[in-house]
C-alpha cells in the first residue's frame, strides 16, 4: 500500500521550513512575473500586528521572498528582530521607523513614498503609520528563505541575542546621508541605511548599459542585499541583458515596458510598468527595459548578493564586468547592434502612440522602421 503524504512528512522527506512558515501565516501568497503591488490583496498578519501579504515571484530563486506591509491609519507593527535582512522600498504613504542599535540607542527616521532603507541585521525595530487618514504600503525584500532552510529553527531565526554592532552604520546613515564611493561607471556605490526619495537621488551616468542611462549601486546598513536604481532618459531605452535569479525590479517613476525572451527570434512576453509595479526575471532569461513616456523613467533593482559582499560567484562574476560585456565576449549584454531588429520597431511604435520622439536616432537608421510601418 501507498505510504500516505502524513507518513512521509513524519518521515522528514523532502521538507520545506519557510514553505511551511509561510502556509501558517494565513496570508494571501500572490505570485507570476510580475504584478502591481497596489493589488495584492491584504489580512491581518499576526507577526506584525498590522496587513500584509506574501509575494512569491518566479524568478525569486532559492534564497528571497518579499513581504507586502500594508499599515492602516495610526497604526504600528509589532516590534521585530530577525537574523535575515530586509530592503524595504516604500510605495505610499508616510511613517517612520524607529531603529535600536546594540549600544542601545534609538534612532529614528520618517518616511515617504519612493524612500528605500535597510534594517541592520538582527536590530530591534518598529515601524509607525503617521496618518491619521491614510494607509503606508510598503515591500520588503528579505532573504528569509535562505536562513530558515538552512537553519531550519525558527528561535535561531527569529528570537537570536546575537549583536551585529558593525552593521549599524554612522548615526547620519539613519538621517538619509551617505558617502559616495567612487568606482568606475555602473559600480559606483553610495553608502547608507536610508534613502528618503529614490526618485530624487542624484545618479551618475553609465552610457555602457543604454544611450544616456544613469546609475548608482547602494550599500545599505553594510548588507548582503543588493540595490541599485538606474534611469533612461525620454525616447530611450536600455540594453538587452540576462544574469541570475533574485532581481526584484520596481518602477519608481515614468511609465514604461520590459520585453523578455530566451532565444533570439522567438516571440517576447512583456510587462508594462509604472510605479507599484514590480517583476523578477527568470534565471538567465534576457530582457530589456523601454522608457515610453514623456519623462524619464527609473526603477529599483533589489537582489541578494552586494557590490561589497557578493554572496555567490554569480553576482561577483556579473558586477566584476559581466553586466555591461557583450555576450560575444563572454558577459551577459546584448549591444544594440547585435539586438533582433524588432526591438527597436516594436519601440517606435509605443513612443509614436504616445507622442514622444526617439533619442536613438543616432543609433539606429530609423528611416527604414518608418517604410516598414507605413508600407
Amino acid at each position: 500500500m501507498a505510504e500516505t503524504m502524513q507518513t512521509i512528512k513524519e518521515k522528514k522527506f523532502l521538507l520545506d521550513p519557510y514553505g511551511d512558515w509561510a502556509a501558517e501565516q494565513n496570508l494571501h501568497i500572490a505570485e507570476g512575473l510580475g504584478l502591481n503591488l497596489f493589488d495584492v490583496p491584504t489580512k491581518p498578519w499576526d507577526l506584525y500586528g498590522v496587513n500584509g501579504a506574501l509575494v512569491h515571484l518566479y524568478g525569486r530563486g532559492d534564497f528571497t521572498t518579499m513581504f507586502v506591509i500594508d499599515m492602516p491609519p495610526g497604526s504600528k507593527t509589532i516590534p521585530q528582530k530577525h537574523v535575515f535582512e530586509e530592503t524595504i522600498y516604500v510605495l505610499e504613504g508616510h511613517g517612520s521607523t524607529v531603529i535600536e542599535t546594540p549600544d542601545g540607542q534609538k534612532h529614528t527616521f520618517e518616511w515617504g513614498p519612493k524612500s528605500l532603507f535597510a534594517l541592520p541585521l538582527n536590530c530591534r525595530y518598529q515601524h509607525f503609520n503617521g496618518s491619521g487618514t491614510e494607509r503606508a504600503l510598503f515591500s520588503s525584500v528579505n532573504y528569509l528563505p535562505l536562513m530558515m532552510n538552512l537553519f531550519h529553527n525558527r528561535d535561531f531565526v527569529f528570537n537570536n541575542d546575537f549583536s551585529f554592532a558593525e552593521r549599524t552604520g554612522g548615526h547620519n546613515y539613519f538621517a538619509g546621508e551617505g558617502e559616495f564611493i567612487p568606482i568606475k561607471p555602473g559600480r559606483n556605490m553610495w553608502e547608507t541605511n536610508f534613502v528618503p526619495d529614490l526618485a530624487g537621488f542624484e545618479l551618475k551616468a553609465w552610457d555602457a548599459r543604454g544611450k544616456g542611462s544613469g546609475n548608482m549601486k547602494f550599500i545599505l546598513a553594510d548588507g548582503t542585499m543588493h540595490a541599485h536604481s538606474s534611469e533612461m532618459p525620454v525616447g530611450s531605452y536600455k540594453k538587452g541583458h540576462r544574469h541570475g535569479a533574485d532581481f526584484y525590479v520596481f518602477a519608481v517613476k515614468g511609465t514604461g515596458y520590459t520585453l523578455f525572451w530566451h532565444n533570439k527570434g522567438e516571440d517576447y512576453e512583456r510587462i508594462d510598468w509604472e510605479h507599484g509595479v514590480v517583476f523578477v526575471p527568470t534565471d538567465g532569461i534576457f530582457h530589456q527595459h523601454f522608457n515610453t513616456g514623456p519623462n524619464p523613467a527609473r526603477y529599483l533593482a533589489i537582489a541578494l548578493g552586494s557590490m561589497r559582499y557578493p554572496f555567490v560567484d554569480s553576482k561577483r562574476k556579473l558586477f566584476g564586468g559581466g553586466v555591461d560585456t557583450s555576450v560575444e565576449d563572454g558577459g551577459n549584454q546584448i549591444e544594440y547592434e547585435d539586438q533582433d531588429p524588432r526591438i527597436h520597431e516594436i519601440f517606435l511604435n509605443e513612443i509614436t502612440k504616445n507622442g514622444v520622439k526617439s533619442n536613438m536616432s543616432d543609433i539606429f537608421d530609423e528611416s527604414k522602421f518608418v517604410a516598414k510601418k507605413t508600407a
